[in-house]
């Protein structure tokens, strides 16, 4: 996702990487059973047509990528009247684990913005980025019958539960007790049906007018992790609600969906369509197919302007790009077209081929602009069109949201605890593109100058607190990181790394030691003391200059001075560091320091007095974020530099914190 700094300039100072158990068991208005789920005070509306999921998979389905734990038959309805979706959804769930399982666990995202006291609410304040939920935005989602395929109906062993904070307000994940135990190796399959009232987009999903995103909409199994996942010893549940920060995390599968929408709709949707769209009793029905991939979303509107162009490269077998474009881009076609292209020629070549047939890019309506800038497998979202004229935020949101294609959904790491493994790695193929075909590059000393608060890479995204700080940490700090590592072992050996973890975790679910391991494979020395520092920790680089001392050892007929000056490193482990030393008849001497102690002096003689040195002059230390101390003038009083120093740091500090990320 891109947060919203993507939008913020400070032309004098920055150029930011652009990118954020209650159950309750209500008596069913139909007569099939109970109603599971958030209090929705509507009686439904007539269906149109019983909905019925697709049985059969693709005709042909491709060799398995993934080790397709999942399988979902599903059958949507879009009641654009009630702002309602309507599902039914056939899943196969395998057992991947040895152990018998007696439970299923079921994130029921939608119910995030059931009310203002679900746990997203009152972490986001109910804000994403620099979108704000109105106040009749809410909505949620309601399992309205649950089965066996024998037809034993499920839904009173349904349980709200909240492992992380204890919020009995927050419903969006709900535990199944099953029937028998599903062992090691075994699938189940149930039969579900569902209804959700969409909410008013502000973030990533729900309705703006006739503009409909629908990501995160259907009752989705939570992953089983088999003990040496992401280094886990035990098998067992990786359990999370949805949070302010957090995103998401499932396992991979094959996804078959049937879409119902007004005959005057336009739907994009993950993986291919099967046929071609057909209309029957004033709607238009259709059927999307992927295989390999961990979800499965879908955008509709009346007024998308849509076009499509077929792409191939080394790398890129042949993929069709489609663009579902808001009227207001309708003449920026080839803009997004050229920058989707240059993405997936850049990506395969760095990261692997792209294996999927197809790649669409909606471009939501400007009050849609909540739905802007996410991701999804082979489908990412735009920002909101708001100017017929946009800057190359255009560029850099696409390319950063196709970027996420590899990390998101192909390696697809656990974005609720590791979220930097997706953000950070994306910014970073992100900036590489920007630069490689459109020559710009980001100001790396102004983005961590506005990492104030820095907080370990490796923890669950909640823990941030604020967005703010999320996307400061997991975005901006963990792609100075990874910035940081190339600068060290060169651009090749960090080409290897990448294309080797890509290549070795693809699809795998890699954790941020599997990372670690890729690094010190390729180079060949142990990380753990940078890693301990950098990643599991929350140091950044801070080189000071910390002491000059200049004395006149000469004679007035030969002039001579010895200059002894003393760096301090007092952040993170450092290596080869640019000092800069100026005397007084204009000359200058560069040297470097290794950084292997954590103080060293220099001392230089020179016919000329020292007047000032400066570390890293040319900002070559991505990770350093208190410059101030850079530099130091001889004669200065140490007592002096240390209130300016701090009162500096104050002052940057007070100016990022006024920023919205």
């Amino acid at each position: 996702m891109v947060p919203t700094r993507a939008k913020i300039y400070l032309s004098s100072l920055l150029a930011l990487l652009t990118l954020a158990g209650s159950m309750i068991l209500l008596q069913n208005q139909h007569a099939s059973g109970p109603v599971f789920g958030p209090e929705s005070g509507k009686p439904p509306a007539a269906a149109k047509a019983p909905l019925s999921p697709p049985k059969a998979q693709h005709d042909m389905p491709a060799p398995a990528l993934s080790t397709r734990l999942v399988e979902y038959h599903m059958d949507v309805r879009l009641e654009p009247e009630e702002n309602k979706l309507k599902g039914k959804q056939t899943l196969t769930w395998t057992h991947p684990g040895k152990k018998a399982v007696t439970e299923l666990y079921f994130h029921l995202y939608p119910n995030a913005f059931a009310s203002k006291n679900t746990t997203f609410m009152k972490e986001s304040g109910g804000k994403l980025r620099s979108d704000i939920m109105p106040e009749d935005g809410f909505g949620a989602m309601t399992i309205t019958g649950i089965k066996t395929t024998e037809g034993l109906s499920l839904i009173h062993r349904l349980q709200y539960v909240q492992p992380d904070d204890g919020n009995i307000h927050d419903q969006t994940l709900v535990k199944l007790r099953l029937p028998r135990p599903v062992k090691g190796g075994e699938s189940i399959t149930l039969i579900m049906e569902f209804e959700v009232d969409m909410p008013k987009i502000f973030a990533r999903m729900g309705t703006a007018g006739d503009f409909v995103m629908a990501g995160q909409w259907f009752p989705k199994v939570s992953v089983y992790e088999p003990a040496g996942t992401r280094g886990q010893k035990e098998e067992g549940w990786n359990l999370h609600q949805y949070h302010g920060n957090s995103e998401f995390y499932s396992d991979f599968g094959i996804y078959s969906v049937r879409i119902r929408v007004p005959e005057d709709y336009i739907v994009a949707a993950t993986g291919f369509p099967t046929k071609a769209a057909a209309k029957s009793n004033g709607e238009k029905i259709y059927h999307f197919y992927a295989d390999d991939v961990h979800d499965f979303a879908w955008a509709a509107s009346p007024d998308f302007i849509a076009a499509e162009e077929a792409f191939s490269a080394p790398g890129v077998p042949g993929v069709r790009i489609k663009l579902y474009l808001d009227p207001l881009h309708q003449h920026l076609k080839d803009r997004y077209f050229d920058a989707a292209k240059a993405s997936l020629k850049a990506y395969s070549k760095w990261f692997g081929s792209y294996p999927y047939s197809t790649l669409s890019i909606v471009v939501p309506p400007e009050a849609g602009n909540g739905a802007g800038g996410m991701e999804y497998p082979t489908l990412v979202t735009a920002f909101g069109a708001s100017s017929d004229s946009p800057g190359y935020e255009l560029e850099r949101t696409v390319i950063h949201e196709i970027g996420h294609q590899y990390f998101y959904g192909m390696i697809a790491n656990n974005e609720f605890e590791e979220a930097w493994l997706d953000e950070a790695f994306t910014s970073y193929a992100e900036e590489k593109v920007m630069e490689l075909e459109y020559g710009l590059t980001s100001n790396t000393a102004a983005q961590a100058a506005s990492i104030t608060k820095p907080a370990p890479l490796a923890q669950e995204s909640w823990k941030y607190g604020s967005h703010e700080q999320y996307a400061r940490n997991v975005y901006t700090r963990g792609k100075l990181l990874l910035q940081d590592i190339e600068r060290q072992v060169g651009e090749s050996v960090m080409h290897k790394i990448m294309l080797t973890y890509a290549k070795a975790y693809r699809f795998k679910h890699p954790a941020t030691s599997d990372f670690q391991s890729v690094v010190e494979q390729v180079t060949g020395q142990s990380w753990q003391d940078y890693f301990d520092h950098y990643v599991y920790g929350d140091d950044m680089a801070d080189v000071a200059v910390q002491h000059i001392e200049v004395k006149n050892t000469g004679t007035e007929e030969k002039p001579s001075y010895t200059s002894t000056v003393t760096l301090v490193n007092q952040g993170g482990p450092v290596t080869d560091i640019p000092v800069t030393f100026a005397f007084e008849d204009g000359a200058k001497v560069e040297k470097v320091w290794d950084g292997s102690s954590e103080k060293t002096t220099f001392k230089i003689t020179s016919g000329s007095p020292l007047i000032w040195a400066m570390t890293d002059p040319e900002y070559t230390l991505v990770l350093e974020n208190k410059h101030i101390n850079n530099y130091l003038k001889a004669g200065m009083d140490p007592k002096v530099v240390t209130r300016w120093n701090l009162s500096i740091t104050k002052l940057v500090e007070t100016l990022f914190g006024t920023l919205s990320w």
